[in-house]
């Protein structure tokens, strides 16, 4: 049964853990590498890979041997490298194939649907109601969506001067919450080598 309540507090919370307005630098920038980034196919990979984990999170994770903890992890590296490119200004990932497109990756996983994400869906499933969650899911999709749509528009009114201020104010705050995560998390990891064995 849906609960409004419920409702607004997982929505409020995934809002800010996925934080697509924070990461609209990243998208300019991925933009301006001359990526391609469709905004359909990145949300619903996006819905795919969180409905996934809402469901199957835990066990599917199991299959590879591999925790929570080292899932967040891997990804609180990936965000620390991806803040790394955008204070500093040089490229650390490179699409080797002849048509780029980070529609999937990065953009999907793991900026929307990342470590992060995912370990809070977790956490939310021991206080909240899967329907509520998966709904949750949805109305925050919905919103990276329409900036995902809009990103061209949003750095047309930025200007390139404004991008680049933005890009690396939200380069040093994805650093910050790369290692929020990491300390969070790797503490575990090195306490229970053996948990997800």
């Amino acid at each position: 049964m849906i609960n409004l309540k419920e409702l607004l507090s997982v929505t409020l919370v995934l809002f800010s853990v996925i934080d697509i307005i924070g990461s609209t630098p990243i998208i300019i920038d991925l933009k301006k590498k001359g990526i391609k980034i469709e905004a359909g196919k990145a949300a619903l990979a996006s819905l795919v890979i969180m409905s996934i984990f809402l469901y199957a999170g835990q066990a599917l994770l199991g299959l590879f041997g591999v925790d929570v903890e080292s899932f967040a992890v891997a990804g609180a590296i990936i965000l620390f490298l991806m803040g790394i490119e955008m204070v500093l200004g040089i490229h650390i990932f490179h699409d080797q194939s002849e048509v780029q497109t980070g529609t999937i990756v990065p953009v999907a996983f793991p900026l929307i649907a990342g470590a992060g994400t995912m370990t809070t869906i977790i956490a939310l499933k021991a206080n909240y109601a899967t329907l509520n969650i998966q709904l949750g899911i949805l109305l925050n999709i919905f919103f990276v969506f329409l900036v995902l749509r809009s990103s061209n528009w949003i750095s047309e009114k930025l200007g390139d001067g404004g991008a680049a201020v933005l890009r690396k104010v939200f380069g040093i705050i994805l650093l910050a919450i790369a290692i929020k995560l990491f300390r969070e998390n790797f503490h575990l990891v090195v306490e229970n080598p053996n948990k997800a064995g």
